[in-house]
């Protein structure tokens, strides 16, 4: 066995302080959301790993919203068309949704490196989460909730999320036109 030398104290140091970076740079991000937004993107993340997804999209961001958030649940016309939506995106892992694991969700509009998911998050996603943080900028809080990112993911007619509902039977484009108008 070859040996190996002992790591110096920056060398050990390193790895802490990258793991500082990343901490101090999700405190951050996690600061300008609120509690029930950033309870959705945790989830999601759990949701992604558990499904064995390389990245999070934006149906596991529309799931976790579903979940976390009662003003997302309530932005539906009805009960009834909540828990459609819910059936498909419970289906993902057992029928509906099969086509899309291990694949990246990109509608094209952000080159894509192929394999490799942009920091764990689909393009589509990405562009979600900056729509609905532009969303609380325009409405003057400093902080996205789960209605500005329900009204990024409804107006993207490319992403996984707005696929779910439309299966569901969910107008995306009614839905979206009503949270810009809450703005």
């Amino acid at each position: 066995m070859p040996e190996q030398n002992a790591p110096t104290r920056t060398e050990r140091a390193a790895p802490a302080r990258a793991g500082s970076r990343q901490a101090e740079a999700r405190a951050e991000a996690e600061s300008r959301l609120t509690v029930e937004l950033a309870t959705a993107l945790s989830r999601a993340r759990r949701r992604a790993l558990r499904d064995g997804d390389k990245q999070i999209d934006t149906a596991h961001l529309l799931h976790s919203l579903l979940e976390a958030d009662p003003e997302v649940r309530a932005a539906f016309d009805s009960n009834e068309r909540t828990t459609r939506v819910l059936g498909y995106l419970v289906q993902r892992s057992i029928g509906y949704g099969l086509r899309w694991h291990g694949t990246v969700e990109d509608s094209g509009i952000l080159p894509v490196v192929r394999g490799r998911a942009l920091n764990g998050w689909s393009p589509q996603a990405v562009i979600a989460m900056r729509g609905a943080l532009e969303r609380a900028a325009l409405r003057g809080d400093p902080r996205a909730c789960g209605l500005d990112l329900l009204a990024a993911l409804a107006s993207d007619r490319e992403c996984r999320a707005v696929d779910v509902l439309v299966r569901a039977g969910v107008d995306a484009e009614s839905l979206a036109g009503r949270l810009s108008r809450q703005l």
